[in-house]
């Protein structure tokens, strides 16, 4: 996937050092923009094996509104443990692997009293408004809530998405992401969003465009810059296909929440194999 190496490279080009909230220490650039046709290939990345399984589970535990990492965990998916120990979670007056008004409460419930799910059902305001106002320029869910973000170990990283009807069949997604940790988080978010894109598409009868990725601060982290080489080094391979089994009556908001792995088909998915690198907590 060039767009990938692409970005990786605009960073050590004209990236800083910075110092940073974890104490790692990054290579930042501020500022940068990508595109993915969603009509020529699903964008997953070639050049280190990317768990789609486990972007898949992710993405279905932020839909269903749940905070609680023992949730995504029982779906065989450890990435979000760092934020969900004890000792995390008592910072905030929470009980071990709550992690509190994190996306899928935004999504979910925008300005509710958390734990009460009685906020703004953003994922449901979206869908219908695709299906009753498609013209609208409001397609929009955003996940940063000033009055919450100091209220957690993560706030989100990922952080407001609009979508776009265009001509009446063809939907484009554009995410804004504030933070973003290139070698580790992007592969998983360029994945995310080119999958939700898909799915809302699907579940309101319209065909995919573009994702469009646009990016605060993007940073490789000081201890990933081997990796980074490594990953550089290789030459990507062509991008898979996605398809949905068995979805055909998975329509509208019920539909969207109904979606399980078992419903994608990620066809011909080739890559290079897995690069390690530790994640910065």
């Amino acid at each position: 996937m060039k767009q990938y190496h692409d970005l990786l490279k605009h960073i050590l080009v004209n990236g800083t050092r910075h110092e940073d909230r974890t104490g790692v220490g990054t290579i930042s650039a501020f500022g940068y923009q990508t595109r993915f046709d969603l009509r020529e290939g699903f964008p997953i990345v070639t050049t280190k094996k990317v768990p789609f399984r486990w972007v898949a589970e992710e993405l279905f535990w932020f839909l269903s509104g749940s905070t609680n990492e023992a949730d995504l965990r029982a779906r065989g998916v450890d990435i979000w443990q760092e934020w969900a120990t004890a000792e995390q979670t008592a910072r905030f007056g929470r009980q071990e692997s709550d992690l509190g008004p994190v996306y899928g409460y935004l999504w979910r419930s925008f300005g509710g009293d958390y734990p009460q799910m009685n906020g703004v059902d953003q994922i449901a305001r979206l869908i219908h408004e695709i299906e009753t106002n498609p013209n609208s320029r409001r397609l929009i869910v955003t996940g940063w809530n000033p009055e919450t973000c100091d209220e957690v170990a993560l706030p989100p990283c990922h952080t407001l998405f609009q979508f776009k009807v265009d001509s009446g069949r063809t939907l484009h997604c554009q995410l804004y992401q504030r933070s973003a940790d290139a070698f580790l988080g992007v592969p998983f978010n360029i994945s995310s969003y080119a999958l939700l894109t898909h799915l809302v598409a699907h579940v309101c009868g319209l065909e995919v465009g573009d994702f469009i990725h646009t990016f605060g601060d993007l940073h490789i982290y000081s201890n990933h810059l081997a990796q980074v080489d490594e990953l550089l080094s290789r030459e990507p391979m062509e991008l898979p296909k996605l398809e949905f089994v068995n979805a055909e009556d998975l329509k509208g908001l019920e539909g969207l929440l109904s979606f399980k792995f078992e419903n994608l088909n990620i066809e011909n998915y080739q890559s290079w194999g897995k690069i390690a690198a530790p994640v910065a907590v």
